[in-house]
């Protein structure tokens, strides 16, 4: 396509960005405008941490709303777990005694997991207040060498969120460092892992709500005996498609329903569990007591084992609490867990065992069997709500580690809907979301037996915390800086104990369990693909880059006409011009007198402020009129069409231009590029003390009116007429009078302006990405089949990015990768 210009830009490869966890040159920064306000929260958070009672009112209200979004799942479980637990071989053993280590054995993985590891340990691993394994991820990349992600910058480092964790660097953990910072494969490996950590909660999000739902209605069943358990199925059907239908709403519109459903549920199996304990046989206290679980396996050896894989549903759930620790705080989390949801699911599994000591017939339906008759329906409704809570969270966390992957460039492009002017982390995603509902659908009418999905939810739920204990211990040895010899201890305690269940879940995978593994390897097939492809695609713009030399050679007319406008040119390089600009310049005799070269990434911190997120620089000297703007985002922050970017956009190069003149470190003599050097515009400091006047207006009629073409003019009214959402505000902008002025900035400014006025244009390369000739039949399948098949099906760039349609400008190109 253009192979003369390819062969001598070889050589223009951008090297590996140094991290903060390793040396080299570092890029030169300026910082205009920044804010004390990230460090002073960080003050404060740390303050609140070290005195939780300062800010107990905050920590009480954050607890309840936890109730609501975090616990549902958790707190549903009484409804199947027993009746997991006692099938196969293990019904041959239906004796008081293995009641009683059974309940031993539910006290105490609840009390050593989610009590002891997730609240006391697990939920300080947080990523500036996030959490799940994509939080562990980012910290450990920010303190050692770990990335595999693109376009990443020294300058990345300066953020304020960048920073969050212990300084220094511990020397007992230096060799292991260098060990998995050498060998890329390991780093690989240990995206792998994240990766089947993500796709495995995507697996929960499909299980929970078919489980959940099924378990809650099959008590219809149990009081009225006339119902088929067809219609009890079809039944739980329609509740789940309403489920997802009701998701576009948002989250926060139901919210306040939750917590007080969770609540009424918790306080009911409560009441309920102890009744059963006083009425039935008090002696089950003497369960809590680890003897019984010696006595359990003495007793049923090897099925004991297996049946390990209903035990483990009594904690499915738990990973909940450190995916959704963004939305909350670790102290409300640690209250609403320790004071009220632990000791109601204690006590009302001692309920349900002392019930079931004295009434063995009743285990296929312990929970139902064991309510009084006289509470029966109204435990049965709140159960049924509560079912439908537990699912919307555990949608709810799909979705946020959906929006994780993609900013990551892990999953392909989808449409994300913010529910929420206040909730960050509330998203709606249809794809997913109608996804999820076919699948769920299917599990429950494929299945239509709790326990064979409770084998599937239970192999999916302890993978994710087995995956959970490694990343943690990793933090702890990298982040936490403890010793190696502690944080060995913790993940060999840790993995002892969810290996034996992982074990136990792994043996029902011909019963159900399988289905864990399918889900997790289609979806695992998609991430490495879209990943692949993506790194493919990035490394050919990488290793093709203009040269700048070959810029300047043609001067500041570039050998073309550059007619009035700005144009902004779309490339994933943070460094660089990417190959498809020559490619337009060969193609087309004219280009806009101002260009503006505009990568939109994500960098490994959840959140990046507004005061940080723009980074703006120049590509050649001044008359070319060549700019370089980066906008960063974390991989929890929305992309929001506010609809002044380009006015904001505007300022901050104008801000940039202003600095330049009086900064040194900007305007070298001794380069005669400036491309690399960058200077953070702080969106404040430019809204406060811009360079140029601003000016508002309403309505599109003199945007209309001004163009000079007529043909423009009757496009434009027309998307104007089907749009009226886009008539938004006007902005003029404007010189100050300022005699002091130096001359070749002011025209640089008057220039800017009058480009600003004559029309922005948005510039995108329409990729085809295919393999070469030569490659494996492996990589042909992943390229031409499968990452062509993605890019087909998913968002454009264009949408995700909001780029009006009419301001578009795309160029075709082809990658031989």
């Amino acid at each position: 396509m253009f192979q003369g210009d390819i062969e001598h830009m070889q050589h223009n490869v951008e090297q590996p960005p140094p991290t903060s966890a390793g040396g080299g040159a570092q890029e030169s920064v300026i910082t205009v405008g920044q804010e004390e306000q990230p460090q002073l929260e960080r003050k404060k958070r740390k303050l609140a941490s070290k005195f939780p009672l300062v800010d107990i009112s905050r920590n009480m209200l954050l607890a309840y709303q936890s109730l609501g979004v975090v616990y549902g799942d958790l707190s549903t479980s009484p409804l199947y777990v027993y009746k997991s637990i006692f099938v196969g071989k293990l019904q041959d053993y239906q004796t008081p005694e293995t009641i009683f280590g059974a309940f031993s054995l539910i006290f105490w993985t609840i009390t050593l997991i989610p009590l002891i590891k997730y609240v006391l340990i697990v939920l300080s691993a947080d990523d500036n207040g996030e959490g799940g394994t994509f939080a562990l991820y980012s910290l450990l990349c920010r303190h050692a060498k770990f990335s595999l992600l693109s376009n990443q910058q020294a300058a990345d480092e300066e953020l304020s969120a960048y920073k969050y964790g212990f300084a220094g660097q511990s020397t007992s953990c230096s060799a292991l460092k260098r060990f998995l910072e050498k060998h890329k494969k390991s780093r690989a490996v240990l995206l792998i892992i994240v990766l089947l950590g993500a796709c495995m909660v995507i697996g929960d999000g499909i299980l929970t709500p078919a489980m959940s739902v099924i378990s809650a209605i099959s008590g219809i069943k149990a009081a009225a005996e006339h119902l088929s358990h067809g219609e009890v199925l079809v039944l739980s059907c329609l509740i789940l498609v309403g489920l997802f239908a009701l998701q576009h709403s948002g989250t926060h519109r139901v919210g306040f329903l939750f917590a007080p459903i969770v609540i009424i549920w918790l306080i009911s199996i409560f009441g309920i569990g102890l009744y059963n304990v006083i009425i039935w046989n008090p002696k089950i206290v003497h369960a809590l007591s680890p003897y019984y679980i010696i006595k359990f396996f003495r007793e049923t050896r090897k099925h004991g084992w297996f049946s390990l894989g209903g035990v483990l549903l009594s904690v499915a759930g738990t990973e909940a609490m450190f995916a959704d620790l963004g939305h909350f705080t670790s102290c409300s989390m640690r209250i609403a867990f320790s004071f009220l949801v632990y000791p109601c699911l204690v006590v009302q599994y001692m309920g349900q065992a002392a019930f079931l000591s004295k009434n063995l017939a009743s285990i296929p339906d312990s929970f139902y069997n064991s309510i009084p008759d006289s509470v029966y329906w109204p435990v049965f409704v709140i159960a049924t709500l509560a079912s439908i809570v537990a699912s919307q969270s555990i949608i709810t966390a799909t979705f946020s580690i959906v929006k994780q992957l993609n900013a990551l460039g892990c999953f392909p492009r989808v449409k994300i809907v913010h529910t929420s002017k206040h909730v960050k982390g509330q998203i709606y995603i249809p794809e997913i979301n109608w996804i999820l509902m076919i699948l769920t659908l299917s599990v429950a009418v494929g299945f239509q037996d709790t326990i064979l999905m409770g084998n599937a939810y239970g192999l999916a739920c302890m993978t994710s915390m087995f995956i959970t204990t490694f990343l943690t211990t990793l933090v702890m040895i990298f982040v936490w800086q403890r010793n190696i010899v502690l944080a060995t201890c913790f993940l060999l305690f840790f993995w002892f104990i969810e290996g034996v269940y992982l074990s136990s879940a792994f043996t029902k995978v011909p019963q159900g369990g399988w289905v864990s593994l399918v889900l997790a390897f289609v979806f695992l097939a998609v991430m490495f693909v879209w990943q692949y492809g993506t790194r493919k695609k990035y490394n050919f713009d990488l290793h093709n880059k203009v040269p700048l030399k070959w810029l300047l050679g043609m001067g500041p007319s570039l050998g073309i006409v550059r007619v009035p406008g700005i144009g902004l040119v779309y490339s994933e390089l943070a460094t660089g011009v990417p190959a498809i600009f020559s490619h337009f310049l060969t193609n087309l005799p004219a280009f806009h007198s101002v260009l503006v070269f505009l990568c939109v990434k994500s960098v490994p911190v959840p959140y990046v402020s507004p005061e940080e997120r723009f980074l703006i620089g120049r590509i050649c000297p001044r008359p070319y009129r060549m700019y370089r703007c980066i906008v960063r985002y974390g991989y929890k922050d929305i992309q929001r069409d506010d609809g002044d970017f380009e006015d904001l956009l505007i300022q901050s190069i104008a801000e940039f231009i202003q600095m330049e003149a009086v900064e040194p470190q900007l305007s070298s003599s001794e380069s005669p590029s400036l491309d690399g050097r960058m200077a953070v515009i702080s969106k404040k400091n430019v809204q406060s003390t811009s360079t140029l006047i601003v000016s508002e207006d309403f309505g599109m009629r003199d945007s209309i009116q001004s163009s000079k073409s007529l043909t423009l003019q009757s496009l434009r009214s027309a998307y104007a007429e089907e749009n009226p959402q886009i008539r938004r505000r006007r902005v003029r902008f404007q010189l100050p009078e300022n005699p002091g002025m130096d001359p070749a900035v002011k025209a640089e400014l008057e220039d800017l302006i009058r480009a600003k006025e004559a029309g922005v244009a948005y510039i995108m390369g329409h990729s085809y990405v295919k393999a070469r000739r030569s490659s494996s039949f492996l990589k042909k399948f992943a390229i031409d089949i499968g990452y062509s098949f993605l890019r087909k099906n998913c968002r454009g760039p264009s949408v995700v990015l909001n780029i009006p349609q009419i301001s578009l400008i795309e160029v075709g190109m082809i990658y031989h990768v």
